[in-house]
């Protein structure tokens, strides 16, 4: 059945918005994956993955969500779009092309486009992934670290592969306002990233607690429920739209 869902395309992209901690301004959006067949976006993609069909359906949302975005008009214009990459993809040679010909296909500018890895994808032949990062970055592809400090990649990365960005997972923030460790944890990642001159996205946030804290050790962008889940495009449009006119009543 999952099979069929994928060749006929019958899967939805939903777009979580990245958000400015201090101004609430939106930036761009995270494009996420969901199917009418199965109930959760995780769920979607171990049953892809136990099928052999992984690949391709990574593919697809992200020839969608390049689309989608690549006409996005109104308070949506020029918005950035980040797609996250299995490691199967970018381990596979030829990706980093494949990835450059949708997004010149979509008629997208690279500058607006975000990819986003694991770093599980950086325990397997570094050097070639390195080298199809760079490619992808020299045509103007952003490229950040996924749920960053929940892997086992040696932190030498940060340093040997063209990051521009990092993202801090969900489980280590939940705790930030009552557990001093968290706090201590989380405090330091961020000091480290601005360091290496990366910015810093965290995801999870969910309380105007832990929203003070990252704003406060320098947080640059932030998703979670607190600001909005992942969106229709329709959705989208009327959020950012609200958070626009709400940024130009503060300011």
């Amino acid at each position: 059945m999952l099979e069929a869902v994928i060749a006929h395309e019958q899967i939805d992209v939903l777009f979580q918005p990245l958000i400015e901690p201090a101004s609430g301004r939106i930036v761009g959006a995270e494009a996420l994956a969901r199917s009418p067949v199965v109930p959760t976006a995780e769920q979607l993609f171990a049953r892809a993955w136990a099928g052999g069909l992984a690949e391709r359906l990574s593919r697809l949302v992200q020839r969608k969500a390049l689309r989608c975005a690549a006409v996005w008009e109104g308070p949506l214009k020029g918005l950035g779009l980040s797609v996250n990459i299995l490691p199967a993809d970018i381990c596979r040679g030829g990706y980093d092309e494949w990835l450059l010909d949708e997004i010149s296909a979509a008629g997208i500018d690279p500058a607006r486009v975000t990819a986003e890895i694991t770093e599980s994808a950086l325990l397997s032949d570094q050097e070639a992934v390195a080298e199809r990062l760079t490619r992808l970055r020299e045509a103007g592809v952003r490229i950040a670290v996924d749920d960053f400090g929940t892997g086992y990649a040696s932190l030498a990365y940060l340093t040997s592969l063209p990051l521009d960005a990092i993202k801090i997972d969900r489980g280590l923030v939940a705790d930030i306002v009552g557990g001093e460790r968290d706090r201590i944890v989380v405090k330091a990642m961020i000091h480290l990233a601005r360091e290496l001159d990366l910015k810093v996205v965290v995801e999870g946030v969910e309380t105007t607690g832990q929203l003070a804290l990252l704003a406060d050790w320098g947080c640059d962008l932030y998703q979670g429920f607190l600001g909005a889940g992942a969106l229709t495009h329709e959705e989208l449009h009327r959020f950012v739209a609200a958070a626009n006119a709400e940024s130009v009543e503060a300011a």
